[in-house]
């Protein structure tokens, strides 16, 4: 297919109905915690992800290739997504889907300060300045919001943080190291294969792994595997490869705004004003960091 310099209605659709999926997947997250154990529940996932890329590159007749040259780089891909995970699947425990989403999805925010001082290019404009003071004001007002705390968590705050740090930490990794040489299919499998040992080998070491699993809690599972670690993410790297890249990041203020609102639909979770306001904030921050003057 061939390459687009601007966003055309095929593009625009997919990645409203990928920033659907990513916000749905929060809620489905916090469900399917109730019948596993938050690490124990993020192991499983990517190893059935694992399983999933694995028979799509058979189907496809593809080869996972540079995997040995970017053996050490990978390792480090794999163990930030690996922490990435154990800190929003305890966050979803803990806290509420409204919460995790606004201070998880604060992502890029976080990552053009750092790129800010130290990627050559990455300096901020004044409008990508402002809207990262909006979106880190957005984020303070999120945290202290009277309605939405009370039924939140403080720990849980903390941690879907630095999972957002973990995510950025992921995107400079592939940014600076030779991941970046890499097919999406070996990327993802780096991440997979290393989260899945991580993940179900420390698992023991946050409380009990099954709780009370039900078909509702397997499906969860099901769906997290095929819909977002592997077949989803193989479907925004394709986009990726299709549309500009500051295009497509122009969209991802749309899932913190979608999880809030099925956060409150699905699971009642309180949104007042204030929380609406920050979320607002935020939304409108992510979209100027990431626009940039077309050349």
């Amino acid at each position: 297919m061939e390459r687009k310099d601007a966003i055309d209605l095929a593009g625009a659709a997919g990645l409203v109905v990928f920033a659907t999926v990513l916000a749905f997947n929060q809620v489905v997250i916090k469900v399917t915690n109730a019948g596993f154990g938050p690490v124990f529940a993020a192991g499983l996932r990517s190893a059935l992800a694992l399983g999933v890329l694995g028979l799509w590159l058979w189907l496809r007749g593809r080869r996972l290739e540079g995997l040995r040259r970017t053996f050490w780089p990978g390792l480090l891909l794999g163990g930030l997504f690996t922490v990435e995970f154990i800190f929003l699947f305890i966050a979803l425990d803990l806290t509420t889907v409204s919460r995790v989403s606004i201070l998880f999805y604060s992502m890029p925010v976080w990552l053009a300060l750092i790129a800010h001082f130290s990627l050559p290019g990455e300096t901020l404009s004044w409008r990508r300045a402002f809207g990262l003071a909006l979106a880190m004001a957005g984020v303070v007002w999120a945290l202290f919001d009277p309605d939405s705390r009370e039924a939140g968590s403080l720990t849980g705050d903390i941690l879907a943080l630095l999972s957002a740090f973990a995510w950025a930490g992921i995107a400079l990794t592939v940014r600076l190291t030779r991941v970046s040489e890499l097919k999406p299919e070996s990327q993802l499998f780096w991440q997979l294969s290393v989260s899945a040992v991580g993940l179900l080998a420390v698992a023991p070491l946050f409380g009990e792994l099954i709780r009370t699993p039900t078909a509702l809690h397997l499906a969860g599972l099901a769906f997290q595997a095929v819909f977002v670690a592997s077949l989803g993410f193989l479907f925004w790297l394709r986009l990726m490869t299709i549309y500009p890249a500051s295009d497509i990041a122009a969209f991802s203020f749309l899932s913190p705004v979608l999880a809030v609102g099925l956060g409150w639909l699905l699971l009642n979770e309180p949104v007042g004003p204030g929380f609406l306001g920050a979320m607002c904030l935020v939304a409108v921050g992510i979209v100027l960091i990431n626009r940039r003057r077309r050349r």
